[in-house]
């Protein structure tokens, strides 16, 4: 593990050569970087002016490293956001530092998770994070550089690089991984409001989560198909939720949203539909999957090959979200299970 962090640079440094430091030295993602220079960073610092640059928001696994304003900050101007991010940038942080989120194993785990950012209320619409059509995608800075950021402080101040970070494949999430929920489309109260926030709250969700798996469903219009079509495709041998369960994420496209409620369906009602249904039965689990760590429900017979395993242990554990353009996918993204869960954190705005 590298003892050295980010220094602030000197205004006349060329680009190519503080990208080239910065690389030799672990710093960065492997794209290249903005220099924090004073100035830049000064002016990050400026996005929650409140705040003092000494302020300590976190302590961050497995280096141990004090996470102060000034050096997330500096980390901020390396992804290249702008210092009205900050606010989100500093909450995300705070909740992967909740223990419920588990950080320390999640910077050193084998599994293929990554930090996800679902922003809800009305900061969404102020920093024009993406909520819709490719909202996992490219072309939009907020998501974009929020998400990198808090992957360089995770990096730099935690010391989560390629040395110490064991996942066995990674994915994409691990650049960036920043989304809004598209409330506009929502025909059900959004994620903030159902975890205990007011609706002009602005607020982040963490959750450690793999990539997103797309599920097509252009044919069927009936909620019952839709989610029988969801349940197949969420409990496959090999998910990780189906071993330890967790809070894995549905995002619901706004055509499959529309359909489902249509049918007089709540939120709730897709969740305890898929608790049902997104199942495996015990006889095929129990050779199978992770080899440390399983957890079942108490209610799961293991004297019964036919009892039948679900992806969560509460309806309530599964987290819905709508997102996206048109068309007749939603997505479904698993989490490592219930030694990582989604936790939810105020933006601190002023």
């Amino acid at each position: 593990m590298k003892s050295e962090f980010p220094h602030l640079v000197d205004d006349n440094a060329a680009f190519d050569q503080v990208n080239d430091y910065f690389y030799e030295r672990g710093w960065t993602d492997g794209l290249p970087i903005v220099p924090p220079t004073e100035e830049r960073v000064q002016a990050m610092l400026g996005g929650m002016a409140w705040r003092g640059a000494d302020d300590v928001i976190s302590i961050v696994p497995p280096r141990m490293g004090t996470a102060t304003m000034r050096q997330i900050a500096v980390n901020a101007v390396m992804a290249g956001s702008r210092p009205e991010y900050l606010p989100v940038i500093v909450a995300a942080l705070q909740a992967v530092s909740d223990p419920q989120y588990g950080l320390s194993h999640r910077q050193t785990t084998t599994h293929a998770g990554a930090p996800l950012m679902i922003v809800n209320g009305p900061i969404v619409e102020r920093l024009r994070i993406n909520c819709g059509r490719g909202l996992f995608g490219p072309g939009w800075r907020a998501n974009a550089t929020i998400g990198r950021a808090l992957r360089l402080v995770l990096v730099n101040i935690g010391g989560a690089g390629p040395g110490v970070d064991a996942s066995q494949t990674g994915h994409p999430g691990k650049y960036t991984y920043c989304i809004a929920e598209y409330e506009a489309a929502n025909p059900w109260e959004p994620l903030h409001v159902e975890r205990g926030y007011r609706k002009d709250d602005s607020v982040v969700t963490l959750v450690n989560t793999e990539a997103p798996h797309s599920m097509t469903e252009n044919i069927q219009t009936d909620a019952d198909e839709i989610i029988r079509t969801f349940a197949s495709c969420m409990a496959t041998l090999g998910v990780n939720n189906l071993y330890s369960q967790g809070t894995p994420v549905l995002v619901l496209g706004i055509e499959h949203a529309q359909h489902i409620a249509a049918a007089g369906w709540s939120k709730q009602d897709v969740q305890r539909a898929l608790f049902e249904r997104a199942r495996q039965p015990w006889g095929l689990m129990k050779n199978r999957g992770k080899s440390k760590g399983p957890r079942f429900p108490e209610f799961v017979d293991r004297n019964d090959d036919s009892s039948m395993v679900p992806i969560v242990g509460r309806p309530e554990d599964l987290v819905v979200i709508v997102g996206g353009g048109a068309g007749g996918k939603s997505m479904f993204l698993p989490t490592a299970g219930g030694q990582s869960l989604a936790v939810s954190k105020a933006i601190e705005i002023r």
